[in-house]
Formats: C-alpha cells, structure tokens, sequence
C-alpha cells in the first residue's frame, strides 16, 4: 500500500507557473506507474499526465501538452508536475495517483491509490 500527499497547489496568474510535488510512502515507489488528474467544477475529473513505471514513458492531455511536464525523483520517493503558461481553464483541484500497472492509463479508475488533492487557482 501507497499514501500520497500533495503539495505546491496555489495562485498564479496566467502566464506564470507552479510546480506540484507528490510524495509517496513506502520502498517500492518505483514499482508504481504515477498520474496527475484534476477536476474543475461542474467537470468530471480529467486525466493531465502519466508516468510509467518500467519502460518509463510519459503521457499528456492534449490541453496541458507542450506546457507540463511529469517528472519523478525515486530517491526521495516524489513525483513532480512542472505546469508552465498556466491559463485560466487550468484551475482545478490537482490529485496525485498510483498504480502498480506497467502500462499508461488515461482513466482514474484504473488508478488504485490517490492523494487528498491541492488546488490551482489561475487568474487571467
């Protein structure tokens, strides 16, 4: 089992960037295939970016493509979500998952363990 915690979340102004970090427990994280997904109001949750475990490949959604970027630490257990030119359509409550899948998977339920959750607030 896998706890996640988030963190990073915060104002920005379009344009600007934040960088949001995911820590993990436990001496396996490599094992696991890490995601970010959000969810705005009145929108379901949306998958934003992937990175899998062995081979490592990363995946996007095509709205964050060319702006983000996924990225993990195994020493210290982290995942990190780089979001540059951040806009408006970008603010959401940010969720951090974990599988032990090999491959990508652009659905949440797919993914067995989340963290709480940062909001990301972009103003125009």
């Amino acid at each position: 089992q896998v706890q996640l915690v988030e963190s990073g979340g915060g104002l920005a102004q379009a344009g600007g960037s934040l960088r949001l970090s995911c820590a993990a427990s436990g001496h396996t994280f490599s094992s696991y295939t890490m995601a970010w997904f959000r969810h705005a109001p009145g929108k379901e949750r949306e998958f934003v970016a992937s990175l899998t475990r062995i081979p490592s490949s990363t995946y996007f959604a095509d709205s964050v493509k060319g702006r983000f970027t996924i990225s993990r630490d195994n020493t210290k257990n982290t995942v990190y979500l780089q979001m540059n030119s951040l806009k408006p359509e970008d603010t959401a409550v940010y969720y951090c998952a974990a599988d032990q899948r090999y491959g990508n998977s652009w659905s949440w339920r797919d993914y067995r363990y989340w963290g709480q959750g940062t909001q990301v607030t972009v103003s125009s």
